[in-house]
């Protein structure tokens, strides 16, 4: 689900106290558009929406949130219907595990 060599990478490149900061602010940023997409997704805004939290998470790892965001993006591309379902679920998910992360200070295996 996480790619935790890349968090620990981040985590080595900028810092532990840079981390969390980093960490809270990719949080914070997503968790608006998240938001937007579980309670009113706006069609036209959803490719551009999918992109942004793609390459965010990318930074910092979720290789399975990102999977998701890949291929809504294609769907949307090719013009099919997609359910956020999944991509909200896997956020969630992704979510726990990397505060639990920062807590700890360590990877969450």
């Amino acid at each position: 689900m996480i790619d935790w060599t890349r968090v620990e990478e981040l985590r080595a490149e900028v810092g532990e106290d840079a981390f969390d900061e980093v960490l809270d602010l990719f949080l914070e940023e997503v968790d608006e558009v998240m938001n937007r997409l579980r309670e009113a997704p706006d069609s036209d805004c959803l490719p551009a929406d999918l992109h942004f939290v793609r390459g965010s998470a990318l930074n910092l790892g979720l290789k399975e949130f990102c999977t998701i965001c890949q291929g809504l993006e294609h769907r949307l591309a090719r013009g099919e219907p997609v359910d956020l379902g999944a991509l909200l679920d896997c956020y969630g998910e992704s979510k726990s595990l990397l505060i639990g992360s920062a807590k700890a200070g360590t990877k969450v295996a």
